[in-house]
């Protein structure tokens, strides 16, 4: 097998040596063509100078001087007296023949300066487009870091390069399009990059050049081949010196934005919590003046202040219960502890749990059962139970149910969540209305869903609803909740290695879906 470097030089010997016969059989037909025409010396050496010219002009100055060499052989031997001789006699041979040869020579220096000129100017041509081209790449690019990583491979299909190597001087990151660099190369780099190492050229064939922006060095740029010309090295070493100013910059704002949103979440979470905390000590301090210092009450107005200030406590317990989840979230410390349980039993414990706050309304679950036979003997599809009021005793478990396999999951996590969900849908559900839950198995998830047949969720809202201390417009309008329990939600579904996801459209209710991984069986690992 004959190893690639050597074809390639082989094809390229041979290229060379079909451009140099052609112009020896170009010379001698043009020679043979005037002859069998019979023309004379003028029109003979005009020929030869237009052949000479062309050559300069498109195959280079070596190429035209040997043609102009054959031309001049074959004026003197066909077109200058003696006719069929090499000796040139007479003042007008001569002057004939040096005429032609410095014609030759003076258009072929002008025409080989011409095509460098128009050489030149393509290859200007085509670092313009390919800068403009690097240029756009690096506008459209949205993420300012991400574009540090990609600018390698960018410089590098851009300008057909071999290998492109970046290093952030800020960052002390290396960024390559070929991997396993030499060390060499990174410690030339970094030296440059510190103003230690003005050479250009760094072990490993790579060139290379410091990235300035005005005197501070913020990087260096290496590349191979050595293809980029002078300029267009500096033009893409400024590009790529602002582009890493620039992402430096960008993450610098996004620090400072993240101090001050964090700021900014701790303020709001001291007003909530002050003002959600506030009313009911506000309502339970009223009531309980009321009982100890009025006089002749009667019985019907002393159960209505208890039930005040046992509502009010309620809350307030509540809101304390938010507040501590939230900081445990925070704090990262959200355990997830799974043990085998019927989904079934989930929800049904769930609704028990928020009965207080579901009263009036009317509860649906739906539980999709696979594998379970009806009373047909056909299989079975959701198992649904209607609940008229959620105060009323939950039932036990049916049939269907106890064939359902047991799913390993944390019950404390899951509770928590759809009680959230749950006291959610019923802020937003009038008396009288539906609250449904579902669940079922779906691929590799344990899905759940709420649904509730409120007014909705303004699309305007719908993007933040789970950002923490978010309440949207009604609820911030008519002092609901206190946009803590869906951000719960989302992080304790995060921490169970699970998602949610809402969706609504004004004036039809919304519905919230969220899931677990589906485990049947207890992992290996476990004891």
């Amino acid at each position: 097998m004959i190893p690639v470097g050597r074809t390639m030089h082989f094809s390229a010997y041979s290229r060379e040596t079909v451009r140099w016969l052609v112009a020896t059989l170009v010379a001698v037909l043009t020679t043979a063509l005037q002859v069998w025409l019979g023309a004379n010396s003028t029109t003979a050496g005009m020929v030869f100078l237009v052949l000479v010219v062309w050559f300069a002009a498109r195959e280079g100055i070596l190429l035209s001087v040997y043609v102009a060499v054959l031309c001049a052989l074959s004026f003197d031997y066909f077109f200058l007296p003696p006719a069929h001789s090499l000796q040139i006699t007479g003042i007008q041979g001569w002057v004939a023949m040096v005429s032609f040869l410095a014609s030759c020579a003076v258009v072929g220096q002008v025409a080989e300066r011409a095509r460098g000129q128009a050489i030149q100017a393509e290859q200007r041509r085509e670092d313009v487009e390919r800068l403009y081209a690097l240029s756009q790449e690096m506008m459209l690019h949205e993420d300012a870091t991400g574009l540090i990583g990609d600018l390698p491979r960018l410089i590098e299909r851009i300008f057909a390069l071999d290998g492109v190597v970046l290093y952030a001087r800020d960052h002390d990151q290396f960024y390559a399009t070929t991997g396993n660099l030499p060390m060499s190369i990174h410690s030339s780099l970094r030296a440059m990059a510190q103003g230690q190492n003005p050479t250009l050229v760094v072990p490993g064939e790579f060139t290379a050049k410091a990235l300035m922006l005005g005197l501070r060095p913020v990087g260096a740029l290496g590349w191979r081949p050595a293809r980029l010309s002078g300029v267009v090295a500096t033009a893409v070493s400024a590009q790529v010196a602002i582009a890493l100013t620039r992402a430096t910059a960008v993450e610098a704002s996004a620090r400072m934005e993240a101090a001050r949103e964090g700021e900014r979440l701790r303020t709001a979470l001291i007003d909530s919590l002050t003002h959600e905390l506030r009313t009911p000590l506000t309502a339970i301090r009223a009531a309980a003046t009321t009982l100890l210092e009025a006089t002749g009450l009667d019985e019907a107005g002393r159960l209505d202040l208890a039930a005040i200030v046992d509502e009010e406590s309620s809350r307030l317990d509540r809101l304390i219960g938010e507040a501590v989840e939230m900081a445990e979230i925070d704090a990262n410390v959200v355990e997830v502890h799974p043990v085998p349980q019927h989904p079934r039993a989930l929800l049904d414990q769930a609704v028990e749990e928020s009965r207080a706050a579901l009263a009036g309304r009317r509860v649906v679950i739906a539980v999709e059962q696979p594998d379970v036979l009806d009373k047909s003997g056909k299989p079975g599809g959701p198992s649904k139970t209607e609940r008229p009021d959620a105060a009323e005793k939950m039932d036990k478990l049916d049939r269907q149910d106890k064939l359902d396999k047991p799913v390993w999951f944390d019950p404390h996590l899951l509770s928590r969540v759809l009680r959230h969900l749950l006291e959610n849908a019923a802020r937003h559900t009038p008396a009288g209305g539906r609250i449904l839950l579902g669940c079922r198995r779906h691929g590799d998830r344990l899905e759940f869903r709420v649904e509730d047949d409120g007014p909705g969720v303004d699309p305007a809202d719908l993007p933040f609803i789970f950002e923490k201390f978010y309440r949207g417009r009604d609820g911030a309008s008519k002092g609901k909740g206190t946009g803590m329990g869906l951000a719960i939600t989302r992080a304790i579904l995060a921490a169970h290695g699970g998602g949610i996801e809402a969706e609504s459209a004004p004036g039809h209710g919304a519905c919230f879906r969220f899931w677990v991984p589906l485990v049947e069986k207890e992992s290996a690992g476990k004891g």
